[in-house]
C-alpha cells in the first residue's frame, strides 16, 4: 500500500508565491508618482482596449499588474464595495485605506485557501485635499499592505523602475509634465530600451478638477507635454 503524498504547510506556501511571483513577472510595469497638483500614473500597456489603471470612486483610482482577468474581477469589487460604502453612509466615507483593507483579506483568503493563488499586484492611490494627505497602497498577491510615499511601481520590472524613479527625481515633483518625464525615463532605464507614447497608458488624479478628481490622459496630450 503506497503512502499518501504529504507537502508540509511551510512548502505549499512557498510554491504558492513563487507560482504567483513568476506569473507577475511577466506582467508590463506600472508607475505611480505625486506630483504638485496630483498623482500620475504611467502603464507599459500597448493595448488600447483593456485598461490597466482606473478609476474605482470620486478621488480614488486602481491598477493592477499580472493576470488581466484577475485584477479586473478585483477592481470590479472595488466599485460595487466603494458605491455601497457611500450609498449607505456618505462618499467621504470612502477611502484607499479601507479599500486597500478589503483587498488584502480578499488575496491572503485566496492566496491560503485556494489551490491556485491570484497572480496579481495592485496599487490604489486617493489624492488628498485640506487636511487629507494623499496616499498610496501597494498590495500583493498574499495580502501584504505597502503604504507608499512619492512614488511605486508594480509588475514584472518593479525593482528596476524604482530604482531609477529614487536616481533620477528629488522628494518633491513640481508639475506633471516632469512626473511623466521621469516615470518614462524610469521604464526606458529598466527595459533598456525606447518608451513610446503609443504603448503607454497614462492618467491622473488631479486635485484642481471639480467633483470626480481621475482623468485620462490622450496620446497627443502627453506628447504636447513632453514636447
Amino acid at each position: 500500500m503506497s503512502l499518501p503524498f504529504y507537502v508540509s504547510p511551510e512548502q505549499l506556501m512557498q510554491d504558492k508565491a513563487e507560482y504567483a511571483k513568476k506569473g507577475i513577472a511577466k506582467g508590463r510595469s506600472i508607475v505611480a508618482m505625486e506630483y504638485g497638483d496630483g498623482v500620475l500614473f504611467v502603464a507599459d500597456n500597448p493595448s488600447s482596449s483593456l485598461f490597466k489603471i482606473s478609476e474605482i470612486y470620486d478621488t480614488i483610482a486602481f491598477s493592477g499588474a499580472g493576470k488581466y482577468s484577475e485584477f479586473e474581477r478585483l477592481r470590479k469589487a472595488g466599485i460595487q464595495h466603494a458605491d455601497l460604502k457611500g450609498f449607505m453612509y456618505s462618499r467621504e466615507d470612502v477611502t484607499a485605506r479601507a479599500l486597500a483593507n478589503a483587498y488584502s483579506q480578499t488575496l491572503g483568503t485566496i492566496f491560503s485557501q485556494e489551490l491556485k493563488p491570484f497572480e496579481v499586484e495592485i496599487l490604489l492611490a486617493q489624492i488628498g485635499n485640506g487636511s487629507r494627505e494623499t496616499e498610496l497602497y501597494r498590495i500583493a498577491f498574499d495580502g501584504t499592505i505597502f503604504h507608499e510615499k512619492q512614488r511605486v511601481a508594480i509588475g514584472g520590472r518593479a525593482d528596476a523602475v524604482l530604482s531609477a524613479l529614487r536616481a533620477r527625481d528629488s522628494e518633491t515633483v513640481p508639475d506633471v509634465k516632469t512626473a511623466l518625464t521621469h516615470c518614462i525615463h524610469a521604464l526606458e532605464t529598466a527595459t533598456d530600451q525606447k518608451v513610446s507614447l503609443d504603448g503607454l497608458e497614462v492618467a491622473t488624479l488631479d486635485r484642481t478638477r471639480v467633483g470626480r478628481k481621475f482623468r485620462r490622459v490622450a496620446f497627443q496630450e502627453a506628447n504636447a507635454l513632453l514636447s
